[in-house]
Order: structure tokens, then sequence, then C-alpha cells
């Protein structure tokens, strides 16, 4: 059997990582502000609003300045609605908005982060698409406000101070769930939804609905439904004229997005999958089936533990908020990789949280055989994640750990709303982990790649639809997913189709074993850890030492802590 290099057994070094300078605003008075003259970073101001890196558009009475990050798919029919040549899509919201105002947000399909100036009434209106897809953050306090689509262009202008509930949730997820980050001066506008100042007043101008229709329909036609729009979906998110990739793991979705976009795509599709090595579980011929069956151009790329742990600090470094999903690293090596043969692509994530994977029933079977208290529930969905959430108590510092027990969890009302259970597991992991952890990593991770990522089966439509069918059509049963296998079985290799879900494993309990338990240990165990002030490092140290690691899931727990250490070090 081949063994990869170790790594060197020492700490990471954690070099700078430069950022392509993104457009931020300022808002509100501030005499030091007002001084400052134009130069390489100002680029436009008026009155209380600082526009940095980038100038915005403007609507055509010039009442309206508009600035974001968007990508619509239905800007052709936009502008038929309004009878304009084609424009770029900041220039069709500006137009959009002098006509209907915030309401044009309902009309907006796509992806975006957006800030709108009303010059007139002085109001400044930020705006943010339906599933996440791009983020946006505001600082809270203080006589000027400062926002940006990426938390770490604003580190110089908040305090350093931790968000405790946050890094609670964070131990608990890999991820921080809602308008929470990490720091405590800091949120994050939610999907849907629009802040406006002066009035600090956020609205939500769009909400998915778990609103089951058509239930006495049969199964074949609401794949048909299905099928329909994933083609029109999959054909918006094609690049015209241009070569386009997609992520392939050999598992359903992926493999159904490729197959989608080899049937609409005029131009060469490129395949991307990954491996860790041969003496490693992959899924390899699964992802090989699919794209020899779809004709693709197909890429592997072996991912060593040295890479691995050698590229974390560059990583975090492109995030937002923490992830602690051992797959960061794999997706900015395979969006690095992929930037010699497209400029887009694809990815088949969504499929589970809107189609009824199989994460949910654990959670369908508790609730069936279990009355416990609402308490028990929350325990139970937040175990759910196999991440920290039974260590709290032990892991979090005394002090802190009584300070955050109590404090309400950002998943409660909708983990006990009324409706369908499965919709409602369906609602919390589209609404948490879809926007906050998948659609971040993704957006962060191919950007800093300089690609361009789209995820079609979380396109809008798509997750409102998931919404409306009926629950025995996505879980039947054993059979998870049921209604998306139907609606792309044609498509697909049986195989891929009748396949057990297993996901993308990736070794981190042996290469913590074999390669980086020395180096995680003067990482973690150092007193000057950054996490040194809110964990019990006796218990890391036990981890570290594999101490009663009965279910074997100490390496996933070891990521999530370095990928913490880590990222607080960087942002720091």
């Amino acid at each position: 059997m081949r063994l990869f290099p170790a790594p060197r057994p020492q700490s990471l070094s954690i070099c700078p990582v430069h950022l392509t300078p993104a457009w931020s605003i300022a808002w509100g008075n501030s005499p030091q502000l007002a001084d400052r003259p134009f130069g390489s970073d100002i680029s436009w101001r008026d009155a209380q609003l600082t526009i940095f890196h980038e100038q915005p558009v403007f609507s055509p009475s010039q009442r309206f300045a508009v600035l974001g990050d968007l990508w619509l798919s239905n800007r052709g029919p936009l502008r038929d609605r309004l009878g304009v040549a084609p424009v770029p899509d900041a220039q069709l919201v500006a137009n959009l908005w002098e006509r209907w105002g915030v309401d044009a947000l309902e009309k907006l399909e796509g992806i975006f982060a957006l800030a709108v100036w009303d010059r007139e009434r002085q109001e400044l209106h930020l705006a943010r698409d339906r599933a996440g897809g791009r983020t946006l953050y505001y600082t809270t306090g203080g006589s000027l406000r400062w926002i940006a689509p990426r938390l770490r262009l604003l580190r110089s202008y908040h305090s350093h101070e931790l968000d405790l509930v946050a890094l609670r949730d964070y131990l608990c997820c890999a991820f921080v769930p809602g308008d929470r980050t990490l720091w405590r001066h800091v949120r994050e506008l939610r999907p849907g939804s629009f802040l406006t100042l002066p009035d600090d007043s956020v609205t939500v101008y769009y909400q998915f609905q778990a609103d089951v229709q058509n239930a006495d329909r049969p199964f074949a036609w609401h794949a048909e439904n299905v099928r329909s729009l994933l083609e029109r979906v999959v054909g918006e998110y094609l690049p015209k004229g241009e070569p386009v990739g997609a992520y392939l793991s050999g598992g359903l979705d992926s493999s159904a997005v490729t197959a989608l976009a080899a049937q609409l795509h005029d131009k060469s599709l490129h395949t991307y999958s990954i491996h860790f090595g041969a003496e490693f579980p992959n899924e390899l011929e699964f992802s090989s089936l699919v794209a020899r069956h779809c004709r693709t151009q197909h890429h592997i790329l072996e991912i060593t533990p040295q890479q691995m742990w050698e590229q974390l600090p560059a990583t975090m470094a492109h995030l937002d908020d923490p992830i602690g999903d051992p797959l960061t690293v794999p997706n900015f090596l395979l969006g690095n990789f992929a930037r010699s043969h497209v400029h887009v692509i694809l990815n088949g994530e969504g499929g589970d949280p809107c189609f009824g994977g199989p994460k949910n029933q654990p959670m369908l079977l508790k609730q069936l055989y279990n009355t416990h208290a609402n308490s028990q529930i929350l325990l139970d969905y937040l175990t759910s994640f196999q991440k920290c959430a039974n260590d709290l108590s032990m892991l979090l510092k005394p002090d802190i750990w009584t300070g955050v027990k109590a404090e309400p969890s950002v998943f409660a009302p909708d983990l006990f709303a009324e409706g369908e259970y499965l919709n409602r597991l369906m609602m919390l992991n589209i609404k948490f982990k879809g926007a906050d952890h998948i659609l971040t990593k993704v957006n962060n991770l191919t950007r800093a790649a300089g690609l361009e990522g789209r995820s079609p089966l979380f396109d809008g439509r798509i997750v409102q639809l998931s919404l409306e069918i009926p629950p025995a059509c996505k879980l039947a049963g054993a059979v998870e997913k049921a209604v998306l296998k139907q609606a792309v079985a044609d498509l697909l290799p049986e195989e891929i189709i009748h396949r057990p879900k297993s996901g993308m494993m990736v070794p981190v309990q042996f290469c913590f074993y074999k390669y980086w338990r020395r180096p995680a240990k003067a990482l973690l165990l150092n007193k000057k850890a950054a996490i040194a002030p809110y964990l019990n490092q006796d218990l890391i140290r036990d981890w570290l030492n594999y101490r009663g690691d009965t279910w074997r899931r100490y390496g996933v727990k070891l990521w999530l802590l370095v990928s913490l250490e880590i990222w607080l070090q960087v942002n720091r």
C-alpha cells in the first residue's frame, strides 16, 4: 500500500492571502471620511453614502444608484417587459427599481447581493436573493455603518469580539447559521430579505413556503414537473458560446446536473472528480461511468493528506465565516484545477435538502417512535450534524457555556412549526445549511479560483417546487429523493439511479492519526492559540490522543477545530 509523505510536524504557516478588492459601502456621518479625498479606493460619494472600489449604475432619472454582485437568469424576459435593449444586470435592476421600487425584488430570478441608494429620500436598501447564492454583511454599531459582500472586507471596521452564541452554533454544525457571524458586531443579511437604512428595518420580500400542492396527482406527474423545470433552469445556467464545467462526484445530484448540461449545451462539457489515493474508498467508478455515458471531457484530481493540511490556511482565508467541512480544501483545490478549462462551473448542491436526502431519515425515525419534549428534539437535530453538540458542556469553558446554553436556537422556529415534518426538516436545510454552508462555500471557493460557480438545484424556483411536492414523493419509504430519481431516470445509467447515497468521505480520521496529530497539537494546544480563551484544551488533548473515540468521530471534530483556529488567526 502506497503512503503519502507526511507533512512536517510543526505549526502551519499562516501567510497573508490577497483578496481581490470588492465593492464596499460606508453609510453615515464621519468627519474623517468626509475629508478623505477621492483616490484609488473611493469611487463615488453622495451625502451620507461613500462607495469604494466600484462605480454604481444609475436609473434613467438618476434618482437610484445601484451597486452589487448580480447574475440574473431571467434578464431576457425582464428586458422585454421594460422594452429596453440588452444592458448589464445592475443597469437592468436600476431601471426596474425606478418603475417598481422595492417591489422589483420580487421580479428577479437568479443570484445577487445588491445595494440601492435612493438619492431623493436618502435611503439605502440592501437586498439578497431568495436562496442565498450571494452574501451581504453589515456592521451593527457606531455612527458609520459598513457594508460589503465579503465579511473579511469589514475587518478593519468592527471589534474582534466573538459572538459566543455563533461560536456555540459553529461547534454544533461546522458553520454559523442565521444572521449572526462569528464577530459580535457584524450581521449577515438573510436570503429573500432587504435592510433599509436609516430605519434599520429588515423586511422579508420572499419566503419559501412548505405548501403541498396537487397531492392527488400521480407520482409520475410530479416527476415530469420536476424534469421540465430542471431543463429550464439548467439551460439558463449554461454560459452561452463557451465550454462549461461540472463537479461530478458520481452521486445522483451531480450526475443529474451533468446529464442535463450534456443534453442542453452546444459546447464542450468538462467534468471534475477527486479522490484521496488508492488506499482510500472513492467514487471514481461511478463518476467515470457518468462521464463516459454523457461523453464529457473528464478530469480526475488526486489530493494528498499533505495538500489537505498545507492548503487549509489559504482555504480559510477565502471563506467569510469559518466552515469546518472537510470538503472545503478539496473544493478550493478542484476549483484551481478547473480554471484552466472553463470560466463557469456547475455543481449538484441542493439535491439533498430540496428532495429529501437520506440524512432526514434518522430524524423521521426519532419523530415516529419518540414523544420527547422540544428540548430533546432540538438536541436530536443538532446531534444529526455529527459534530460537537453533545460535547458543548465540556468543550466550552464553564463561564462561556453558562452564558450561551440557554440562548435560543436559530433552528427552533422552523423545527417546531406546523406542517409536514419532512418539509420542516427540508426547510431547515434549505434556509441554513444551504445558505450558510453550501452556497457560501461554493461562492467563495469558486470565486477564489477565478470561476463562476452556479448551483441549479438551489435555484429559487426549484426550491419552491420541491416544497410543493408531497413528502411521500421525495422520501418514499427507504427510497430517498424518489421524485428526482424518476425525473432523470432516462438520462443516467441504472447504477447511478439505484445506488445508495454514500457521500464523499474525506479520510480525516486516518490523516489525523497518521500524519496531522503532531502539527495539530502544536496548533490547538498552544497556550496562545486563538481558541484558548474559549475552549477546554484538556478535552482537545484527549481527542488528539483518541481517548474514548468509540464511534471514530474525533477526526471530524478535530478538523472543525483546526479550521476554526486557522480562520481566527487569518482574520485577526
